[in-house]
């Protein structure tokens, strides 16, 4: 064996270890990019850029594989996260987060189902960039404050003060109280009827006088440029929208049910919903189609 083919032996061991190491946590390393950006396309560049990083790491320096990574992916997500902000203030209409068709078994982790549901990735858009980093690795995925300062450049009392905010603010402002799958999915099934019958006192009934409508076009196609707030006016979109939908199909969307709005047989919408006191509070209906290329196959999310 010449002293070339022996580097190369050794330098292909290498790449083929941090192969295995890189797909062992990369549905984790998604996960993490996902809930702080809130953008599956975003995601997957951040899991390119964290493995050319990490293809070229000498693995024997590196104690934790899963830290490692973890704390390259939250600092090429924290850089993306910057320059999302900046697209997001010239985007045209209310902007929502990239809906995931999702496996059953993110819906059977309740904390994580609700760590990526529509309604708090909303709330964590509501953070600055450090925060939700802080928030995101604290609470979702219970990183000890060394881990995490590390990962956001800040020593460990300031990342504890940070946490403590961040805690506070999305305690405010998130839904309130847990709501089982079950009844989630009642809520669904009722909206789906009263949407498909066109039965306006049914959807009036199932609708909270306060509820609000975001619609996610993009400027790409037809949605609603402000909010719709209230139940009449909610209830005046949905009827235009069954008038115009082929079929509402019932999936599971960032880990709660949801609905697939489909024309002549095509894709066309997303809508998911907040459910509180049994009354829908919250609808989200995405559009835009450049968000929805992540629900023609499901997507595995892990803590």
């Amino acid at each position: 064996m010449t002293e070339g083919s022996g580097t190369g032996t050794g330098a292909g061991e290498r790449l083929d270890a941090a192969t295995e190491a890189f797909v062992a946590h990369r549905n984790l390393l998604f996960t993490v990019a996902y809930e702080m950006l809130g953008s599956a396309a975003d995601a997957e560049d951040v899991l390119q850029e964290t493995w050319l990083r990490w293809s070229g790491v000498d693995l024997a320096e590196v104690r934790d594989h899963r830290a490692y990574l973890v704390r390259v992916a939250t600092r090429q997500a924290l850089g993306r996260l910057r320059t999302l902000s900046r697209r997001k203030e010239s985007y045209v209409g209310p902007w929502l987060p990239e809906p995931l068709l999702t496996a059953p078994d993110v819906a059977e982790d309740v904390e994580l189902a609700d760590s990526v549901s529509m309604a708090m990735l909303l709330v964590l858009e509501t953070l600055q960039p450090t925060e939700r980093a802080v928030f995101v690795l604290r609470e979702v995925f219970d990183l000890d404050y060394d881990e995490i300062a590390e990962a956001v450049g800040k020593n460990q009392a300031a990342v504890r003060q940070i946490a403590h905010r961040a805690r506070a603010h999305v305690a405010a402002r998130r839904p309130r109280g847990a709501v089982s799958q079950d009844e989630t999915r009642g809520a669904i099934e009722a909206f789906r009827q009263a949407v498909e019958t066109g039965d306006l006192q049914h959807l009036l009934d199932i609708l909270a006088p306060d509820v609000v409508l975001l619609g996610d076009g993009g400027g790409v196609v037809r949605a609603a440029l402000e909010p719709v707030v209230g139940a009449d006016g909610v209830a005046y979109v949905l009827r235009r929208i069954a008038e115009a939908a082929g079929t509402l199909e019932p999936v599971q969307v960032n880990g709660h049910p949801a609905l697939v709005v489909r024309r002549d047989g095509a894709l066309d919408s997303v809508i998911a919903l907040r459910v509180e006191d049994g009354l829908i509070t919250g609808l989200y209906a995405v559009r835009n189609p450049e968000k929805l290329s992540h629900m023609r196959e499901e997507t595995i999310l892990s803590r």
